[in-house]
């Protein structure tokens, strides 16, 4: 069984009778934007004996990027909250768009994934382009580069997003 999915509006109303958020959304996409007092447990780090309710809580908001990730763990986030919980409808994005304050800060590096997609992105879109104007043998770092994010989304580990995490300007990542 799942969680009951509320507006932002509600969860707003829970939050100040003491209701706790939690952000599900790795620590790299929390450190650049979250809600107010929303405290960090990325679902990718629950195990079944994870607990996530800070204190003394009764009632936990569980809320993503989207709502899309809570949605699709929201057995999991049952059973590691330990008290009453709800999933926030459209997560952050619904969030601000109900006009709700959200903290960010700018100077901490893209999110990983997005960094990823860039650089995947550049890499195929520099092949093509050499391939056209330089050598048909620079297609082969486009098909580098698919092969690679097919071998990510099958196994679950990306070679590019390591490489990116080790980078200077994400320091603060490997620290998370």
């Amino acid at each position: 069984m799942s969680l009951d999915v509320i507006t932002p509006q509600k969860a707003r109303e829970l939050i100040a009778q003491g209701a706790v958020f939690i952000d599900v959304r790795e620590p790299d996409e929390h450190a650049r934007e979250r809600i107010p007092g929303a405290h960090n447990h990325p679902v990718s780090a629950l195990s079944p004996h994870t607990r996530v309710a800070p204190g003394e809580a009764e009632i936990i908001v569980f809320h993503c990027r989207s709502g899309a990730r809570t949605v699709a763990h929201g057995a999991r986030l049952k059973q590691a909250a330990g008290c009453d919980a709800y999933i926030l409808d459209g997560g952050l994005d619904a969030w601000k768009k109900a006009g709700f304050d959200v903290e960010k800060d700018s100077r901490q590096p893209l999110e990983l994934q997005r960094q990823v997609q860039i650089a995947a992105g550049g890499m195929i879109v520099l092949g093509g382009i050499l391939g056209v104007a330089v050598d048909p043998w620079f297609f082969a770092l486009s098909v580098g580069v698919g092969a690679g994010l097919v071998f990510a989304g099958v196994t679950g580990v990306c070679g590019l997003a390591r490489f990116l995490r080790a980078m200077p300007w994400n320091r603060a990542l490997r620290s998370a």
